[in-house]
């Protein structure tokens, strides 16, 4: 046979391929959806502009108020005493559930039990009647003479009840949170650092814990958002955080809208910040797991600006 007749087939073949035409897939059920997004999207927008029940004048007359930045500030306050009593007790829950002694894991595992069970606002209510219940609060042997005693009502004021109130109930969920990352934890880690005589307090600060950050904080993150919007709840006890003070306004003044727009604006730049605090935590404890992190959004901007001042250059 020769060269020719086994050359001209491929030769035929090769051209036939260059004559094909590479059309793309069309995705035309994903267009019709992304359109259909930007429609409602472009309509909500066009509502927010030029309906005037929004009554954005009062909007602006209000979102940087004295009454409502103090409110802000209470809010703030009360996010932040319960986040850290909270997960300062959970912790404690936590490992007292994980410990070997039957006592410790049972009373940790009621304390979760309860706590989870009783919604915010009527564990809010009842610290605030506390005084109902317990007229005096003192010290002394157990069973036997008191030695000291305070006034419920002077030792424990509206806003001790519910920072109590909300640290009690926030401890029942970092302790599971903690717990979490905690069990996620090598175990074999932990033996080896025994076999090596590290002491047990030193093994949890040293090699559990920043382990198990990487598996708390997305959760932990969640929660004090939750625990953020949560604060609203207080309102049933008078306290003047946000909400509270835009119920107070409108009440005095009818403009329903615009104040709880107000209030939902605060919260979601509050809850923003948070998402952001949050994301820079998670990457530095990420580092261990990620030799090269993905570039943080900062990053993205300025790679994107100094690519564009090349291509113009």
């Amino acid at each position: 046979m020769s060269s020719d007749t086994i050359t001209e087939p491929a030769t035929r073949t090769a051209g036939h391929a260059e004559e094909l035409k590479v059309v793309s897939t069309r995705h035309y059920a994903r267009w019709a959806a992304g359109a259909a997004v930007v429609v409602l999207v472009a309509q909500f927008a066009h509502g927010l502009v030029t309906n005037p029940v929004w009554e954005w004048g009062v909007f602006s007359d209000y979102v940087l108020s004295e009454t409502i930045v103090q409110a802000v500030w209470v809010t703030l306050q009360l996010t932040a005493y319960a986040t850290v009593l909270g997960f300062l007790l959970g912790t404690v829950l936590a490992f007292m559930r994980l410990s070997r002694s039957p006592v410790l894991s049972t009373v940790a595992w009621t304390y979760i039990w309860v706590f989870r069970s009783i919604p915010m606002i009527v564990q809010l209510v009842f610290w605030f009647n506390l005084s109902a219940l317990y007229k005096e609060l003192g010290v002394g042997i157990p069973f036997g003479p008191v030695f000291w005693s305070v006034d419920s009502n002077t030792l424990i004021g509206t806003i001790g009840a519910a920072v109590i109130g909300l640290t009690l109930h926030q401890a029942a969920y970092a302790a599971e949170i903690v717990r979490g990352g905690v069990i996620a934890v090598d175990q074999g880690q932990l033996e080896a650092a025994a076999a090596l005589g590290i002491p047990r307090l030193r093994q949890i600060r040293r090699i559990v814990l920043p382990q198990a950050m990487r598996a708390i904080l997305p959760t932990a993150g969640n929660e004090i958002i939750g625990l953020l919007k949560g604060t609203s709840v207080v309102y049933v006890m008078s306290i003047g955080e946000l909400f509270y003070q835009a119920q107070v306004i409108y009440g005095r003044n009818g403009r329903v809208i615009p104040l709880l727009l107000v209030a939902t604006a605060w919260y979601v730049v509050l809850t923003s910040l948070l998402s952001v605090a949050q994301y820079y935590v998670e990457r530095r404890y990420a580092r261990g797991a990620e030799r090269t992190p993905p570039p943080t959004p900062l990053q993205r901007a300025r790679r994107f600006v100094t690519s564009l001042t090349k291509e113009s250059a």
